[in-house]
C-alpha cells in the first residue's frame, strides 16, 4: 500500500523541467546578435535537450557519456524547410572559455555562451 502511495504523490508533482547538461544559448560568430536564435547571424540555442539551428532544429536522443571524455554523443533527429535527416553529433564544455563544442561527421565547432559575453558587456 505505501508503494501506491508513493506512486499518487510522485504523479501529483508538477511537471518540473530540467535543464539539461548543454542548455544555453551561444554565439554562431563573434559578433552575433545573442537575441536572434535561429538566423544567420544570430545565436544557436540549446533548450530541453532541442538544439535551435539556423532555420532547423533537433532534437536530442540516445546519449551516450564519452568514455574518458566530459562529452555526450546524441543522435539528432532534424528537420528544416521540408526535410528531415538523423546524424550523430558530439558535445561537449569548452575548457578554456564558457561555450560549447560541438561536432558532427567531418566538422567541429566552437560556441561562445552568450550569457558570458552579455554579462561582460553590462
Amino acid at each position: 500500500m505505501i508503494r501506491v502511495e508513493a506512486a499518487l504523490c510522485v504523479l501529483a508533482l508538477p511537471n518540473i523541467t530540467i535543464a539539461g547538461p548543454f542548455d544555453g544559448v551561444f554565439k554562431q560568430v563573434a559578433n552575433a546578435d545573442c537575441g536572434l536564435v535561429g538566423v544567420d547571424g544570430g545565436a544557436l540555442e540549446i533548450k530541453d535537450d532541442i538544439f535551435y539551428g539556423v532555420e532547423m532544429q533537433c532534437l536530442m536522443t540516445r546519449p551516450v557519456n564519452v568514455t574518458n571524455m566530459d562529452a555526450t554523443l546524441y543522435t539528432m533527429e532534424c528537420s528544416g524547410g521540408d526535410q528531415v535527416w538523423t546524424e550523430r553529433a558530439m558535445l561537449m564544455r569548452n575548457k578554456e572559455k564558457p561555450g560549447l563544442i560541438m561536432v558532427w561527421n567531418g566538422y567541429a565547432f566552437a560556441y561562445d555562451d552568450c550569457d558570458t559575453a552579455a554579462a561582460a558587456a553590462d
